[in-house]
């Protein structure tokens, strides 16, 4: 139990005394009330020993009950929180996991087809590590994982608090970004920061580079569709020369065959 009083926050530890004070009081008050309409016609020296006994018992017996259910009712929640957490989140890079990213876009798609207006746009980015497995192959899977965290980390830093970043599997990651906006620069953003990074393994430097390929839309339409486009953009930007941006204009959506990729894309180092 200790251990468990521990782990609780400065605010859970707040509402366990909370919860365990005032579920006291609350039995000391029905207990005083209940005795006095029953014992208050015998004399006072028994209504005496009923308020006492009506206000030790509870003490004795309520506290601790209140604080041992609320102590076990948080660890519940932490409990339930740690499985979401895992359900959600890719351990290794902190972001959403595949699962928790495409439910997480198709719902807000869904909430921006919903609306009156129909047109709030965005945008998503699929990024792929660049050569990643020749991290693996000379350094060993845990530089590949170290790899990864740190790309991770300059992504998220490079969109900001405001877009969803999430990784599909592997070295490949993806960005949403909900409202109207100018991805090229963001994705340009993510493509420097990455490439900034500093990756020593085994007191090697080695260089870290993404490449990234980018669909913004105006009006909202199915994941998969976007993410088709976005993916076809990021194959573009490997064929470029990897370490690239390569953005579909909006009304690729229009036209899904798209009958030259590489005419209608803007392509940035």
């Amino acid at each position: 139990m200790r251990g468990t009083l521990k782990d609780l926050s400065p605010r859970g530890r707040r509402k366990l005394f909370r919860w365990t004070f005032f579920g006291t009081v609350g039995c000391i008050l029905f207990a005083q009330a209940a005795n006095w309409l029953m014992f208050r016609e015998i004399g006072q020296p028994a209504l005496g020993r009923a308020i006492f006994s009506g206000t030790i018992i509870p003490i004795l017996l309520a506290g601790p009950l209140f604080f041992y259910l609320t102590l076990k009712l948080r660890e519940l929640a932490i409990a339930n929180h740690k499985l979401v957490d895992a359900a959600t989140i890719d351990y290794l890079t902190r972001c959403l996991n595949r699962g928790a990213f495409t439910a997480y876009v198709e719902a807000s798609l869904a909430a921006a087809r919903a609306s009156e207006d129909n047109s709030s746009g965005g945008a998503l980015l699929v990024i792929d590590a660049d050569q990643f497995k020749r991290i693996n192959d000379r350094f060993g899977h845990g530089s590949g994982d170290e790899a990864l965290r740190l790309v991770a980390t300059a992504i998220r830093g490079a969109v900001g608090e405001k877009s969803v970043v999430g990784r599909l599997g592997g070295e490949e990651f993806a960005v949403f970004i909900d409202g109207h906006c100018d991805a090229l620069p963001i994705a340009q953003r993510v493509c420097k920061a990455v490439e900034s990074v500093r990756f020593t393994p085994q007191g090697t430097p080695w260089p870290l580079t993404v490449s990234v390929g980018g669909m913004s839309f105006a009006e909202p339409a199915p994941f998969s569709e976007i993410y088709r486009v976005a993916d076809e953009m990021l194959y573009e930007a490997k064929r470029s020369g990897r370490n690239k941006v390569a953005m579909a204009p909006p009304e690729t959506l229009i036209n899904p065959a798209m009958s030259s990729v590489r005419d209608q894309t803007a392509t940035a180092a």
